[in-house]
């Protein structure tokens, strides 16, 4: 169990001018009270990065400056080792994920029970956008056969609220440099024969017009990812 914890929030960033403002005002906003936020902001073109410097810096504990487009692996690498609290979530900044479920999100692992805990957006009473059928299918496909490589029984795999005990991401090392991190992870939790849990989460999914990035070549290196972690230590 542990008591008043400090929960690090690792905010990877890329091309996200129009939405992170508002994600970090909900985020310093969220009912935990100990919170570190670490802002990584992955080469955006968008005025993204003069938005940061201008108005987001003061509002964050640290900033991480990529100086080319490595991917959202990468950027969550860079996050980590600056990492101070004793859990760690993974937050998207795209007002897709609510920060204000995190004592939902970590609550198992503040009562012991847990190591890490998957958000699924499959799951819960809270509201879902109704939209992009396919990416559905998609993400259904990758958990069952990710499920199969790991002996656990996810609903979303590929969700982006992943979140962690902050011993035990330490003692994983992250290869995959863009989405292909959801998969590896997975697996390496699953080898190190982690408590997991999975929590019913909201989603307020965006379309490809409203600036989604994810797409089939992504699925494609997930597959991959799935065999390559699910096989090889």
């Amino acid at each position: 169990m542990i008591s008043d914890p400090t929960l690090s929030v690792v905010i990877p960033c890329y091309n996200e001018r129009d939405t992170l403002a508002d994600l970090i005002r909900r985020v310093r906003e969220s009912p935990v009270p100990r919170k570190q936020l670490i802002l990584v902001d992955d080469c955006s073109t968008d005025g993204t990065t003069a938005l940061i410097r201008a108005e987001i810096e003061a509002l964050v504990d640290r900033v991480v400056y990529h100086e080319r487009n490595r991917g959202k692996g990468a950027a969550i690498r860079s996050g980590l080792e600056h990492v101070t609290g004793d859990i760690v979530v993974i937050q998207d900044a795209d007002l897709e994920y609510d920060p204000g479920e995190y004592p939902k999100l970590i609550g198992p692992i503040v009562e012991g029970k847990a190591d890490v805990v998957y958000g699924s957006r499959f799951t819960g009473e809270g509201p879902h956008r109704v939209h992009l059928f396919w990416h559905y299918v998609g993400n259904r496909i990758l958990t069952l056969l990710s499920n199969v490589f790991t002996n656990l029984n996810l609903t979303d795999m590929e969700t982006c609220y992943k979140v962690f005990r902050t011993e035990v991401i330490r003692s994983i090392r992250i290869r995959q440099n863009r989405f292909g991190i959801e998969p590896e992870l997975t697996a390496k939790v699953a080898r190190l024969k982690c408590r997991v849990y999975e929590v019913g989460i909201s989603y307020y999914g965006r379309s490809y017009e409203e600036g989604k990035k994810i797409g089939w070549r992504d699925g494609v290196k997930a597959l991959y990812c799935i065999v390559r972690y699910g096989l090889f230590p």
